[in-house]
């Protein structure tokens, strides 16, 4: 299933390091929620590792500031 990164919530950052400004290298996504029509349910270990990497970027950026 293709995600619509539009439809993704409640996004949760872990292993934010300002140290690491401005790359943050080590931050991830650990958790977040899809609004699957109108159910939400937690995208899955193989979903949060296939995210797309600017798209995660810009989740870790704006959870930084």
């Amino acid at each position: 299933m293709k995600l619509n990164y539009s439809r993704i919530d409640d996004v949760v950052i872990e292993n934010l390091d300002y140290g690491d400004f401005p790359d943050f290298c080590d931050a991830y996504v650990a958790s977040a929620m899809y609004d699957d029509n109108g159910d939400y349910r937690p995208l899955t270990e193989d979903e949060l590792e296939n995210l797309d990497s600017d798209w995660v970027y810009e989740q870790v950026y704006d959870w930084a500031f």
